[in-house]
């Protein structure tokens, strides 16, 4: 039965959570219907720390080690990894950019706002299948966040995320939701886009030894390349921002699918130095299973006047994958299961 409880991660999720997961002290929320686990802590950003198939290691990238969940957060605090899901709030070119908190950070684009990605959240609702948190009032953004988690009733695979945003300054703001999934570095990852003027990719400052991402975009499906492990490899890093042609991305790791689903946004509701879809990947070819996989999804740019308020949902299924660690049988499983998912564009 779900609970919330302090414990020492290492040792009482260290199934769910993987190798990383050290000796951080965190209040874990557990959700678990006997097919899907998912662990979420109020503190650290109210984030989700796991989700796995029953049996199964956890998909997300998780440093619970990564810093002190007890620090004190304020405009100064530097950006902790310790990744696994959180939502942030877009663009990134205006994070700073509505502040006079800390004006050496005032037009720069990191790290992101630590109120709302660092702070201990309050728990407003804690029951067996979903537990509700809400950050502090930020006053970098001006919004404050409720997140909920929920296991979904006939769906014993799937966990819906859903966040409210909510204006908190005096004065109207612009801003969208930014959901971010963290996974290993070799995950792969298949989004439907329909055309290659759908496909933009961000420069990556050259580095010695750093090469760009490549990618391939056949049969309707957008996926990174594959790149060769083990020493000698060039190190590959950089983001992709995508215009889906329907509301879905899928992530295969360690013998699990993660399908997350949203609603799909045209082109002009996005920010237009945002893609509804984003992928960043950090590929480190002497540690294929470090790095770093990020599914990203933006919801609609939105004008909120004070008070008002705005949401954006993503719902995960997790399903097991025990065949060919190819994109021919990667794609041949999602066209399987798309009826069964709703997953249109395949």
């Amino acid at each position: 039965m779900p609970t919330l409880r302090t414990i020492n991660l290492a040792l009482a999720l260290s199934g769910a959570l993987g190798a990383a997961a050290h000796a951080a002290d965190l209040p874990v929320h557990t959700l678990d219907n006997g097919t899907v686990r998912a662990a979420v802590t109020h503190a650290i950003g109210g984030r989700l720390l796991s989700f796995s198939l029953a049996g199964r290691p956890n998909f997300l990238k998780v440093d619970t080690a990564a810093g002190d969940p007890d620090d004190f957060i304020d405009a100064d605090s530097p950006n902790v990894a310790w990744f696994g899901h959180e939502v942030w709030a877009g663009p990134q070119k205006a994070w700073w950019s509505h502040q006079d908190l800390d004006r050496a950070r005032a037009g720069t684009t990191w790290p992101p706002d630590p109120y709302l990605s660092q702070a201990r959240y309050q728990v407003e609702d804690d029951r067996p299948d979903a537990v509700t948190l809400a950050s502090p009032a930020s006053p970098v953004n001006g919004l404050q966040l409720v997140k909920r988690y929920a296991l979904v009733p006939g769906k014993p695979h799937s966990l819906r995320l859903d966040v409210d945003a909510a204006n908190v300054r005096g004065t109207g703001v612009a801003w969208d939701l930014w959901f971010n999934t963290r996974a290993p570095g070799a995950t792969r990852v298949y989004v439907p886009v329909a055309r290659r003027a759908d496909v933009r990719q961000q420069a990556v400052d050259p580095a010695p030894g750093m090469r760009p991402l490549t990618w391939t975009l056949a049969d309707g499906l957008f996926a990174l390349d594959r790149f060769p492990a083990g020493a000698g490899q060039p190190h590959r890093t950089g983001k992709m921002l995508l215009q889906p042609a329907a509301g879905w991305m899928a992530g295969f790791h360690g013998g699990q699918v993660l399908v997350i689903q949203f609603p799909h946004q045209p082109r002009a509701a996005i920010h237009p130095d945002q893609g509804q879809v984003e992928l960043y990947n950090d590929w480190r070819p002497d540690a294929p299973d470090g790095g770093l996989m990020e599914m990203e999804v933006h919801a609609p740019y939105v004008q909120l006047a004070p008070g008002r308020h705005m949401q954006a949902s993503e719902l995960w299924t997790l399903l097991p994958y025990d065949g060919p660690d190819t994109r021919a049988a990667h794609a041949a499983f999602l066209r399987a299961h798309a009826q069964a998912l709703g997953l249109d564009g395949i």
